[in-house]
């Protein structure tokens, strides 16, 4: 850590630590490799020549690894001859900046270090944070941040150093993820494709790296939306990662949901029922969003998704009540006209928006006629006008067969740019049987949409771009504008294969699964959106959260997409839609969850599924 950009320690939203480098013999060693072993460490390895005249060959290999539990480990090992006496010296520094003006390029200078205990300490108005060292420093110099050691090494030996970064103020870092109650199903895949396995096992670490306990109800767990950025509950994203990650058991569904029916709003008003969130940039071209309507609409379709993956009732029914207040306070926001507006005074019209809302309605309404609930009528008769005031005003006819609106302003004015967004048209939920909920567009409309999704301006041949090449306002780094963001593109794989279109869903498959390995199968949140060519390798987005809660679970949502476990618990039944081209050969994935039971499945070269491991009873549905 240099102390520039975005580099650094990080806790309870500040950094603690900007910059530590060191120096062995009075030089930096030269580092060979730099990767990530797991969700929270990182391996450095450097090398160094310290004796004179000892020809090519480096003597001395340091070996470092960082923690994100605030643990620094710097081992030195010799290759030499002779006994070494190696000087060692770390060079520290902070600025006590907070996250938000780290992000906006917003800070000052480092603070003044302060000698404390074995290392240094800074402080400011708003925080302190220290460093200790294990062995302490024979000497530790305050005004430039260092501290010193001599070591004796004899050859073939090795010393460590272990540095603990701190904020004081802050509680003790407990490592959720590596508790044994992970909601969690150890899930493991197997298949011709080698990368199959590790993506699956990485995003499944990822995800138990970023679980965060609710600090007054420890039972319920969720997903932190990602590091460094945003690691604390992002309402949106944590929904959205935990219907992704069903199939690996409903525990982590029924935690969230737990978990934000307790931040509803309540009371009467306008904003009674809604699951507040933050806004959210939406590119160039419009305004940017509410991801609280995001997650009010979302809350009832993981609900119903989940008493499908095998939630029990009981706990469905605890959470009924919010759910109908999510259900309630959409029926009032759209009131009598056929959509859902943004919330702030005179925006637009979202498409996506309309996709959510049109998904929470009619899965919605099943929840509550499942549960004896009134109300499921209004909601499906509402969808059904919003079906049909959509595919007349949200559709562009053009000389390309036509695309749907991103937005219709408060004018009526259609915008017509071509974005990532619209996947969400694709995305209708699951109902019984096996069954998808219709969609809001038609079947033409669908299949042009697909089209769309599959050319080459939208797809990178690293996944989809957040918009399309060849409109206004593009930018490959754009978050919203240009960026393949890896959420969406799971998405458009799972709901192009529903759709039947396996070629343009095989092809931005392969697309991510080959970005995952050029990232060491850990898929960060977003990367560059430039063309893929032969030879090439996806580039990094600065400002890009890894692990991601929405990526990590979109690395479960891809594969098991190729299997197209389609369960109703309820109903004791489970259906397969695999995918019938086979994209990445065969496939075997061990270690789900349906029905709250063990469930394994395997897909053939030729497409076919078979049922290894399910809970009795459990019927295969046609």
């Amino acid at each position: 850590m240099s102390g520039r950009g975005l580099e650094g320690y990080y806790r309870a939203g500040r950094r603690v630590l900007s910059r530590c480098q060191v120096r062995v013999a009075g030089r930096e060693p030269l580092v060979v490799q730099a990767r990530m072993v797991a969700a929270d460490r990182v391996r450095f390895v450097g090398t160094l020549r310290v004796t004179p005249h000892g020809g090519p060959d480096p003597d001395v290999v340091v070996e470092w690894t960082r923690s994100a539990d605030g643990t620094e480990r710097i081992t030195l090992r010799s290759a030499a001859l002779r006994p070494l006496r190696l000087p060692v010296e770390v060079a520290l520094g902070t600025d006590l900046a907070d996250l938000g003006a780290i992000a906006a390029g917003a800070v000052g200078p480092e603070l003044t270090a302060s000698v404390h205990d074995a290392g240094l300490r800074w402080s400011c108005a708003t925080g302190t944070s220290c460093v200790t060292a294990d062995p302490p420093p024979a000497d530790a110099l305050a005004s430039a941040g260092l501290l010193r050691w001599h070591f004796d090494v004899p050859p073939g030996g090795s010393v460590t150093v272990e540095l603990r970064v701190r904020l004081d103020s802050a509680g003790p870092v407990r490592a959720m993820g590596r508790a044994a109650t992970s909601p969690l199903a150890p899930a493991r895949a197997t298949g011709d494709d080698p990368r199959v396995p590790v993506l699956l096992r990485t995003s499944v670490e990822d995800l138990q790296a970023l679980l965060v306990r609710d600090p007054t109800h420890p039972m319920d767990t969720h997903l932190a939306a990602g590091a460094p950025w945003r690691c604390g509950l992002a309402p949106a994203e944590a929904l959205a990662a935990a219907r992704m990650t069903l199939p690996l058991g409903t525990r982590l569904a029924a935690g969230t949901l737990r978990t934000l029916s307790r931040t509803q709003v309540s009371g009467g008003g306008p904003q009674s029922g809604l699951i507040p969130g933050p806004r959210r940039d939406a590119g160039a071209h419009l305004p940017p969003g509410c991801t609280g309507t995001e997650a009010t609409l979302l809350f009832p379709v993981l609900l119903a998704e989940a008493r499908r993956w095998g939630l029990p009732d009981q706990e469905t029914e605890e959470l009924m009540p919010a759910a109908e207040r999510c259900l309630s306070w959409l029926r009032a926001a759209v009131g009598e006209g056929p959509y859902l507006r943004d919330p702030q005074p005179g925006g637009p019209v979202r498409c996506e928006t309309q996709a959510h809302a049109h998904r929470a309605a009619l899965l919605g309404s099943d929840l509550l006629d499942a549960f004896g609930r009134p109300g499921g009528g209004g909601l499906r008769d509402w969808a059904h006008r919003l079906r049909a005031a959509f595919r007349q005003d949200f559709w562009i006819d053009d000389r390309g067969g036509g695309r749907p609106a991103a937005a219709r302003t408060p004018d009526g004015r259609s915008l017509p740019h071509l974005g990532a967004t619209t996947v969400h048209l694709l995305d209708t939920g699951l109902l019984g049987g096996g069954e998808h909920a219709p969609g809001l567009l038609d079947k033409v409309q669908t299949e042009q949409l697909a089209r769309l999704l599959g050319s080459p301006a939208m797809d990178s041949g690293w996944g989809l771009r957040g918009l399309g090449a060849k409109e206004t306002g593009y930018n490959a780094f754009g978050h919203r504008s240009g960026a393949v963001r890896v959420h969406e593109t799971a998405i458009a794989v799972a709901g192009l294969t529903a759709a039947g279109y396996e070629k343009e869903a095989g092809s931005l498959l392969r697309g991510v699964l080959a970005a995952a390995e050029a990232f060491g199968h850990r898929l960060p949140e977003m990367y560059a959106g430039e063309q893929r060519t032969e030879g090439s390798a996806p580039l990094p987005h600065p400002a890009a959260c890894r692990p991601a809660a929405t990526a990590a679970a979109s690395g479960v949502l891809l594969l098991t997409t190729l299997a197209g476990i389609r369960p109703d618990a309820p109903a004791g039944t489970v259906t397969l839609r695999p995918m019938d081209s086979a994209p990445l050969g065969e496939i075997g994935l061990t270690g789900l969850r349906v029905a709250g039971a063990p469930f394994s499945v395997r897909i053939s070269r030729l497409g076919l599924a078979m049922v290894e491991e399910a809970t009795d009873g459990l019927q295969l549905g046609v």
